[in-house]
């Protein structure tokens, strides 16, 4: 039996539910609100299209912290091997980097996997309603929507529904988070959205921004609390960013909470003992600067010197123990992180104690949750892409098994 399916939503973990819909054999609508899908697909393309990551499952699990457990489920059934081979499928064959992310190969650009995701879509007889906003729910079953090229306002009746509508971050692509009133009005309260994936603000000095501006610190550790994460940070002139930054948002936010600024702890050699290090800067300085002491021991050249002038008084490199502390580390007091919509990802959304274990709302029996609308939250790396395909295909999963229950 061919059932009709709406889904309200134009990302991964909408797109990829419809297709598993379609597959089924059932006849499905995607709505979105904005004039073309998959905006923020192709947003998270630019600094390279990093899909999906190749490292063991029990490892990539941990990554979701808190809703692990439930991402294991997510993970099993819709697993990075699944990913590459979807996106094999679809022509566009995958490899694995030195870090074990999965891209692409060369030449391979997004939109070439999106638009052949859309073909196969099409193929499936899936229909693409854009520029159709949902307003909310109607009655027991149905849907609001507002067509946005007329302003012409409608209800449809769907046999179930799949809502992907996204977080709050990178608001041009559609991912405002305004579906936050429909879900209050059936009362589901979604948990405040907070950036995730984001730089960390720092009052630097007028000196130290114009003195340095934009630059890189390579192969360094960054810790906060109990939690340490290695990679390359970014000095801006409004704090850091950088991949390290950013797995650390959720310590971060945190620490925020409870003391302002955060201590964010600097590493700035990582690989070298304690001892190997302090025996180092124990060589004779033989009238050196600081500066150019540190460049020939430690190869640590600009902008070190200048970072370590901000963060600390002249007495922490007075001597060959007070600088190894300081190396291991450098205080950068956080005051704040970015704007939620300059955030790569949100935190915050619908609590997972308001849906069951096949992603259906518990207040409203045949209407499904997946991607970034729920509350969780993964790093960079292809834990966030990979997230959303992955309960994208749970929650198609469900809708499959409720219609199946019901009828």
């Amino acid at each position: 039996m061919s059932f009709s399916i709406a889904v309200v939503g134009g990302g991964p973990a909408g797109l990829l539910a419809a297709q598993r819909l379609a597959e089924a054999g059932h006849r499905v609508t995607v709505y979105e609100a904005q004039a073309t899908v998959g905006r923020k697909f192709l947003v998270a393309g630019h600094g390279g299209f990093n899909l999906t990551n190749a490292e063991p499952l029990a490892t990539f699990e941990a990554h979701y912290g808190a809703t692990q457990p439930r991402f294991a489920t997510y993970l099993s059934h819709f697993s990075p091997a699944d990913l590459r081979q979807w996106a094999t499928n679809l022509g566009i064959p995958t490899f694995v980097g030195t870090s074990g992310r999965v891209f692409p190969l060369a030449g391979y650009k997004p939109a070439q996997l999106l638009r052949a995701w859309l073909g196969r879509l099409q193929e499936l007889g899936v229909e693409l309603k854009t520029r159709h906003r949902w307003l909310g729910f109607a009655g027991a079953n149905g849907l609001r929507l507002r067509d946005e090229s007329t302003g012409q306002e409608f209800e449809i009746q769907p046999d179930a529904t799949l809502l992907a509508l996204g977080g709050a971050s990178w608001r041009k692509t559609g991912s405002d988070g305004q579906w936050t009133t429909a879900l209050a009005n059936i009362g589901v309260t979604p948990t405040a959205f907070a950036p995730s994936n984001c730089g960390a603000e720092i009052q630097w000095s007028a000196f130290f921004r114009e003195k340095v501006g934009r630059a890189p610190l390579k192969n360094i550790a960054l810790r906060c609390g109990d939690q340490q994460v290695r990679g390359e940070l970014l000095l801006t002139d409004y704090g850091v960013e950088g991949t390290p930054v950013y797995a650390l948002t959720p310590a971060l936010r945190t620490a925020l909470a409870h003391n302002t600024p955060a201590p964010l702890l600097l590493d700035l050699k990582p690989d070298l003992s304690d001892a190997q290090l302090l025996q180092k800067l124990g060589q004779p300085r033989g009238g050196k600067s600081l500066a150019a002491f540190l460049t020939k021991t430690l190869h640590l050249g600009p902008p070190v010197p200048t970072l370590l002038r901000e963060v600390a008084p002249p007495e922490a490199t007075a001597t060959p123990e007070a600088l190894a502390r300081l190396l291991r580390h450098v205080p950068l007091p956080v005051t704040r992180l970015r704007p939620l919509d300059e955030a790569i990802s949100t935190a915050g959304g619908i609590p997972f104690a308001e849906v069951d274990d096949h992603l259906m709302l518990r207040r409203r029996p045949g209407t499904f949750v997946a991607g970034e609308m729920l509350d969780w939250e993964a790093p960079t790396g292809g834990y966030l892409l990979q997230g959303c395909f992955s309960t994208g295909a749970w929650a198609a999963r469900g809708v499959l098994g409720w219609l199946e229950a019901q009828n």
